[in-house]
This record gives C-alpha cells, sequence and structure tokens, in this order.
C-alpha cells in the first residue's frame, strides 16, 4: 500500500465515520458497541483495500463489511445461546460450587428450572460434566476440547448436542414430576 492509498483512506474514513455509525446502530447494535464495531469495520477495509474496486461506492463497501461483522456476532451470541438459556454458564459454575443458596430474586419457575438442571449435571457422567464445562464455562472452541479429549471436532459438537438434550428432557422431566406442577 502506498502512501497515496493510505491518505485516501484516511479520507474515506473521515467521509464516512459518521454514516457508517450510524448504519451500525441501525443494525440494533448497543450503543456502547457501535464504535467498536465502525473502527473493526474500518479495519477490516484496511487490511482489504486491495480487494475494494475503486469503481464501486466506498460507504456501501463499508456498510457490507460492517453489516458482515453483525451478522457474524449474531451467530456466535446464537451459538453461546444453544443451550436451555441465556444464563447456562452462570447455572453450571452455580450448579458446581458448593454452596447450594438460591439467588433471592429468581421467580418461582427459574427456581424449579434451575433446581431441576443442577440435579441433572449432578446426575451426568464424568466425561460429559468435564465436555460442558470446557465448552460453556471455560468457553473453549470445538477445536480445542476435540484435542482436549482425543475426538474431532463434529464429534464435540455432536456430543454436546447429545449433552443438551439430555439435559433439557431431564430437566422437563424432574419439572413435570415435582410436587408444584
Amino acid at each position: 500500500m502506498t502512501s497515496t492509498d493510505r491518505e485516501q483512506f484516511i479520507e474515506q474514513v473521515r467521509e464516512h465515520h459518521a454514516g457508517l455509525r450510524g448504519f451500525v446502530r441501525s443494525l440494533g447494535v448497543d450503543p456502547l458497541w457501535v464504535d467498536d464495531v465502525a473502527q473493526e469495520a474500518f479495519i477490516v477495509a484496511y487490511n482489504r483495500l486491495d480487494e475494494f474496486d475503486r469503481s464501486r461506492d466506498f460507504g456501501a463497501w463499508l456498510r457490507g463489511i460492517a453489516r458482515n461483522l453483525v451478522i457474524n456476532e449474531r451467530r456466535k451470541d446464537a451459538r453461546r445461546k444453544r443451550i436451555l438459556s441465556d444464563n447456562l454458564t452462570d447455572v453450571l459454575l452455580a450448579s458446581s460450587s458448593a454452596s447450594d443458596d438460591e439467588p433471592e430474586e429468581m421467580g418461582d419457575d427459574a427456581l424449579a428450572r434451575l433446581n431441576a438442571l443442577k440435579e441433572c449435571v449432578r446426575a451426568l457422567p464424568e466425561k460429559s460434566l468435564r465436555l460442558l464445562k470446557s465448552r460453556y464455562e471455560e468457553e473453549r472452541s470445538a477445536q480445542d476440547i476435540a484435542e482436549a479429549f482425543a475426538m474431532n471436532p463434529p464429534a464435540v459438537r455432536k456430543a454436546l448436542e447429545r449433552l443438551r438434550t439430555a439435559l433439557r428432557e431431564c430437566m422437563e422431566e424432574r419439572i413435570a414430576l415435582s410436587p408444584a406442577h
């Protein structure tokens, strides 16, 4: 990249910064993260500047990059949420702690679900528990878990899918059998 390319890029950043921030905000990004996403879009654009077709609109290209960043973030977020609830990591941490004190602010249904999940997690075989903790407590990737457990990544994903299903079914059964229901 020549100094002229850099200067032109800086000029494009100045010209499109406010518009890109508005676009990112319009995609539903938390206002606290708008600047970060916009900045990341500029970094990606800078790193891929040689791919940019100068006959096209730079602003549209930037918006496409930002849109893809938001889509990727939503996918990552969805993967984190595939198991039972948004707070699974907290639940798994709570279920593995020595204390059985329950949060007082939880409603009866949430408390019943939490208790059922704790019981179901406690009943898991050691390897299954280690697998869940690796993924949801330690937030390790399927590749990292595969290496640690001498498995391949698809087998890890399938094992986690089966564990989520087993936990969900166990919870449903325990809740259905509880005296409150």
